[in-house]
């Protein structure tokens, strides 16, 4: 259940009181300013906000809209409201979605240690031949938040906020490579290092990873979308680019002519991840809710997809050549 709080000039009032029409509201009118409050079950708020915002002039200070999660509500109006009311899935508006990807276009260092100790105990993880240490590391890594953010802001069609999230990954990614390959070279100056099979699996490229990196960050997306904890949601996605991006730096000071077989992992794992969480948001219904924002946004997908789409099929189609 959720509480509409709608502020609104008298010049607007009919035309809120429209919007209303067909929903039970409380009114109050404080000095010039009308009050209207809703409740309503969280599967209609993404649309009764979308009638409240057409109908109220937001250019005024004084019109806005507040949103709310009660604890609980005691009435038997309502009680009998929402048992009458239609089931439908419900749908996370996009200014909730805004505000909860905001965080994951800026780069701080607290993202950049938990990325690091996370590659750092991977590394370890590969050198010792255990999967359990290197799954586990995973937890610790914070890298669905800009995939997530960049899917979100391209829906929207927010560019320079989409970029932001795509260097904020490639930031991360590269903290990676750079500390696996300052660590390895540090070790094997005291330990002579070999590649064990962990990390020989991630140094064999396979159009099977590129198509199920598609499938991890489908679902990934629609999980964290959906309320999945952030550490649970991003395991997936970490585990398909952590471990490989910290092979990457293994074999950069161990064997350098398996870098590039080991950069083709990694980027096929990248673009898939990327294609999977833009066909979950496209699932998801993600758009603006202003009809000339959503031919903007429309524009930039379309122009998205198709690049990544591009360099999903060049990666798929120079794996598949490697492999032959």
């Amino acid at each position: 259940m959720k509480k509409i709080v709608v502020h609104v000039r008298k010049d607007g009032h009919d035309k809120v009181e429209e919007a209303l029409k067909d929903v039970h509201y409380t009114e109050l009118l404080l000095q010039d300013v009308y009050e209207f409050t809703i409740f309503t079950p969280d599967e209609y708020l993404d649309d009764l906000i979308e009638k409240i915002q057409n109908a109220l002039d937001l250019r005024y200070n004084e019109n806005m809209i507040e949103v709310y999660a009660p604890e609980f509500v005691i009435s038997s109006r309502l009680k009998r409201a929402v048992k009458s009311i239609e089931k439908k899935e419900e749908k996370t508006p996009v200014e909730k979605l805004l505000d909860s990807i905001r965080p994951y276009g800026d780069l701080d260092l607290e993202k950049l240690e938990l990325t690091s100790i996370a590659g750092l105990i991977a590394l370890s993880g590969l050198f010792l031949n255990n999967p359990v240490i290197i799954i586990g590391a995973m937890l610790l890594s914070p890298i669905i938040g800009p995939i997530y953010g960049f899917s979100i802001y391209v829906a929207l069609g927010m560019v320079r906020e989409s970029l932001r999230c795509l260097g904020v990954l490639a930031a991360l990614l590269l903290s990676v490579f750079a500390l696996s390959a300052v660590a390895t070279f540090l070790i094997n100056l005291a330990i002579p290092l070999t590649l064990t099979a962990e990390i020989a699996s991630r140094v064999v490229v396979n159009p099977i990873y590129t198509l199920m990196a598609v499938l991890l960050g489908f679902a990934a997306v629609l999980a964290f979308n959906r309320g999945t904890s952030e550490a649970i949601a991003g395991v997936a996605i970490a585990a398909a680019i952590i471990p490989p991006m910290a092979v990457m730096g293994i074999v950069l000071v161990i064997q350098p002519p398996s870098l590039i077989a080991a950069a083709l992992l990694v980027g096929g794992q990248v673009v898939g991840l990327v294609v999977g969480a833009l066909l979950a948001v496209a699932i998801l219904k993600v758009r603006p809710r202003s009809s000339r924002d959503q031919a903007i946004a429309q524009r930039y997908m379309k122009r998205s997809a198709a690049l990544i789409v591009l360099l999903f099929a060049l990666l798929l189609w120079i794996t598949l050549i490697m492999v032959e």
